[in-house]
């Protein structure tokens, strides 16, 4: 069985944009692939973080991936900063990585262009972890949404360099683009990703949003005066959007959808997908509040940590010896 791997960091309120893009999938994949799922709290600190509201996070996004259907008998479930391999293995690929590189991606490259200022070396160097994130599993797919391939493609350079410098060492991973769902936008604006840091929370729905709030939220997105009900990503992104999102939750393809509103406008499109996310949220939201309670969460991490050891610990042991740091077998 072929392996996937797939790290999401415990940052601000999970979006529907993040469990569509990503959660569901996780769940298809599940049943097709050896699945390995961390919590990226190393790559979290590249900005400053409240420590307490950090592990208050991480929890509630444990908790909302057990909800959403990932079972810990199938997916090794862990956090990142419980295997030391990935912080070690982080510095070796650092070292293997330029500069150049490293300033072409996309959190670092769009916020010098702002000219922010304050920007910390993690947030340069995090690309690397990245890399070394997915090869130290040796996976060979990654999920990812259109706008993370690049580091899928950094990950690949690093590794064949690394493997044509020391001999085969890393699997070279591939990227998995979901082919509906790769990105949700903002309900307030379209033509932006739907995003965990949405400044006035009304384009984003958090998946712990009241399920009341989050039809409200559908029934006020942005779409346009066109007034008919078909999939147009670059004319009508707000319509294909929303038709993204129905198609998601309700397992309905797109052109049933479009033909089923056909003599229809765009109130009656909101109101069915405003109560399918009401729904949606409803049984989730149930669902997560039952695993918190009832202490699961603290097993599965203890379960995952064992498992994602084992495979790490050969791994950097392996990449030790290439490199020459290891001398007493």
């Amino acid at each position: 069985m072929k392996r996937m791997l797939s790290g999401i960091k415990p940052t601000g309120g999970l979006t529907l944009g993040n469990y569509i893009g990503a959660i569901s999938q996780f769940i298809k994949y599940q049943d097709e692939y050896e699945m390995y799922v961390f919590i990226a709290n190393l790559h979290s600190i590249t900005v400053a973080q409240d420590p307490k509201e950090l592990r208050q996070n991480t929890k509630d996004l444990i908790a909302l991936y057990l909800a959403a259907g990932l079972d810990p008998q199938k997916v090794t479930l862990f956090l990142q900063s419980d295997i030391s391999a990935h912080a070690e293995l982080g510095w070796i690929l650092t070292c293997h990585s330029y500069m150049g590189e490293l300033q072409r991606m996309t959190q670092y490259k769009d916020k010098t262009a702002k000219g922010e200022t304050n920007i910390t070396a993690g947030l340069f160097t995090y690309p690397s972890l990245m890399a070394a994130d997915i090869l130290l599993y040796d996976a060979d797919y990654v999920p990812v949404g259109i706008d993370q391939k690049q580091h899928v493609e950094l990950t690949r350079n690093i590794a064949e360099r690394f493997n044509n410098k020391y001999g085969e060492t890393f699997i070279i991973p591939e990227p998995v683009i979901p082919k509906v769902g790769a990105k949700i936008m903002s309900l307030q604006d379209p033509t932006k990703k739907m995003s965990k840091s949405d400044e006035t929370t009304k384009g984003a729905i958090y998946l712990l949003d009241e399920p009341a709030v989050a039809r409200k939220k559908i029934m006020s997105a942005v779409t346009d005066s066109i007034g008919i009900i078909r999939y147009d990503e670059v004319n009508q992104p707000g319509i294909a959007n929303l038709l993204t999102i129905h198609s998601v939750l309700s397992k309905e393809s797109i052109e049933d959808i479009v033909e089923r509103f056909s003599n229809h406008g765009y109130g009656d499109l909101k109101k069915e997908i405003g109560q399918l996310v009401f729904d949606f949220l409803s049984e989730l939201q149930d669902r997560f509040k039952e695993i918190k309670n009832s202490g699961i969460v603290d097993e599965v991490l203890r379960q995952g940590k064992e498992q994602a050891e084992q495979i790490a610990y050969k791994k950097i042991r392996k990449v030790k010896r290439k490199v020459g740091f290891e001398i007493v077998k």
